[in-house]
């Protein structure tokens, strides 16, 4: 059962020719051919698949109205680039949101604690806080190495998209990977010293 998507539409028929038809013809391509690995990029940084959609069409869309300056590039790269900043951007949207919102509970209802719900559901929402934390503090790239290899891309997609030869791949990931559990360590230090 495949979902399906609507493409940006154009003001000029679908039966014209020519140049305009032909990176209409292109964007789809590419739409088609990347639309679920962006998806699943943002995914796995949002952990929510809904507004994962909703950023992967804001990516698409970007794409389209730059579209002649990005088919003759890397297009993979620049899709992947710009999915993992838009969910880093969109973390950290949600954790400023929630701020205030806090401090405004807070200011309206100093006494009243909020009800928790089961221990399991608190721990893994605080689990993937923290890893949110940690990816929005990271390096875009670094995250966007670390997020592409969680979904389960190749060294040569890693390189497409970061732009560098597939040889240094390794490397890379080796650094992002030592950040991240470096950070992780440090935040879990923190939290017992609470």
């Amino acid at each position: 059962m495949g979902a399906t998507y609507d493409l940006p539409r154009t003001t000029r028929s679908a039966t014209e020719t020519g140049p305009e038809a032909g990176a209409r013809s292109d964007f789809e391509t590419v739409f088609l051919e990347h639309f679920a690995r962006v998806t699943g990029i943002i995914t796995r940084i949002l952990g929510d698949r809904n507004q994962a959609e909703e950023l992967a069409n804001e990516v698409f869309w970007r794409f389209y109205r730059n579209r002649r300056e990005r088919l003759g590039g890397n297009p993979t790269g620049w899709l992947y680039r710009t999915a993992t900043r838009a969910g880093i951007d969109a973390i950290r949207a949600v954790a400023r949101r929630s701020r205030y919102e806090q401090q405004a509970a807070t200011a309206m209802m100093p006494g009243e604690a909020r009800e928790a719900g089961p221990l399991d559901d608190l721990l893994r929402t605080e689990e993937r806080t923290r890893v949110q934390a940690i990816l929005s503090g990271m390096k875009p790239a670094q995250a966007q190495l670390i997020l592409m290899r969680a979904d389960g891309a190749s060294y040569q997609e890693l390189a497409a998209a970061l732009g560098v030869r597939a040889s240094g791949i390794g490397t890379l990931l080796n650094r992002a990977e030592a950040a991240f559990r470096k950070r992780y360590l440090e935040l879990s230090t923190e939290k017992e010293e609470l």
